[in-house]
């Protein structure tokens, strides 16, 4: 046992406790907790930095709402519902289309619209927040995902996760859906994640579950060397973030639109770990030299080309 964790302390892998410890806890002030735990403040911090981010069409904040929600749903033919403090895409309802008056989800089943209300009902008690504190439900914009990441994607939409330390970005994957995860780019359910280097932004081998795979599960389409587009607009974002938020550990969830072009979908000041498998290297190493070297980062061109630099990926990946 002593071993193995000796093993995974020298490959520089970090677990909970010294995320936590080392990097949340001193770098995260409490007080700017909000502008990532609850995505309207994010979706509205991002849009007055001139971010894009999906048009909200609009929220459900108190239970006498609920009965009017389709004066929200019904503008729109697709649309994504939210809590506002959700977390690990729990409560997420991404609507496809509509079958008279069902609504159709990404995932192929439906929903009549007493379900949806009750949906409305779960996310307002807190069923899917943080700490099971009352929420809000935000209508959103549904992405129209570049097609970039079509053939290794089961229905719904793919995002890009970037690790930022101190303006650094440090580590990055793609999370891809699966039938697994109904549609959802969320690993714990069942999505794939590829890890994505760094200095060419290029796919490299995945994890699905527990496996690390070459190919997506459903399509067997080849994941690795799929090369995403605008990656240093990506990083020159991810380096703008720690700014923004005030929060200098974070996680910065990206998704491709088709017409619209890279969209937030939201700041995470606790992101996964899970990245480390997806690039099947740990953190440690990679915050450790931020950290060392940080005071020489004035811009965040600098913090972008500090990590093209530095961070190349494992050479089992590469």
């Amino acid at each position: 046992m002593f071993g193995r964790a000796y093993r995974l302390w020298q490959n520089g892998v970090v677990n909970l406790n010294k995320r936590n410890a080392d990097f949340i806890l001193p770098y995260n002030e409490r007080r700017y907790y909000p502008l990532a735990d609850d995505k309207l403040l994010g979706k509205e911090l991002a849009q007055k930095a001139g971010i894009n981010v999906p048009t909200l069409y609009g929220k459900v904040e108190y239970p006498h709402e609920i009965k009017n929600y389709r004066d929200i749903t019904d503008k729109h033919s697709e649309f994504v519902v939210k809590p506002a403090h959700g977390s690990g895409g729990d409560g997420i309802l991404v609507v496809v289309g509509k079958a008279g008056d069902y609504f159709c989800l990404a995932d192929g089943s439906a929903l009549d619209p007493r379900d949806m209300a009750l949906h409305f009902n779960n996310i307002l008690a807190g069923a899917f927040s943080l700490a099971g504190q009352p929420d809000k439900a935000i209508v959103e914009y549904c992405v129209d995902f570049d097609p970039i990441f079509e053939k290794v994607t089961y229905k719904g939409v793919a995002d890009i996760r970037i690790i930022v330390f101190l303006g650094v970005p440090v580590m990055a994957m793609v999370r891809l859906p699966t039938r697994m995860s109904r549609g959802k780019a969320n690993l714990h359910q069942g999505a794939l994640g590829a890890g994505i280097a760094i200095p060419s932004g290029r796919t490299l081998m995945a994890v699905w579950r527990n496996l690390v795979v070459e190919q997506h599960p459903d399509t067997q389409n080849a994941v690795m060397d799929i090369e995403v587009p605008d990656w240093g607009g990506l990083l020159e974002m991810a380096a703008q973030s720690c700014d923004l938020t005030r929060l200098n550990y974070i996680g910065l969830d990206i998704a491709l639109d088709r017409t619209k072009g890279p969209l937030v979908l939201e700041f995470n000041a606790r992101p996964g770990l899970n990245i480390q498998i997806a690039n099947r290297e740990g953190l440690r190493h990679r915050l450790e030299l931020v950290e060392a070297n940080i005071k020489h980062l004035k811009t965040a061109a600098d913090r972008v080309l500090f990590a093209t630099e530095n961070f190349v990926p494992n050479p089992i990946q590469a």
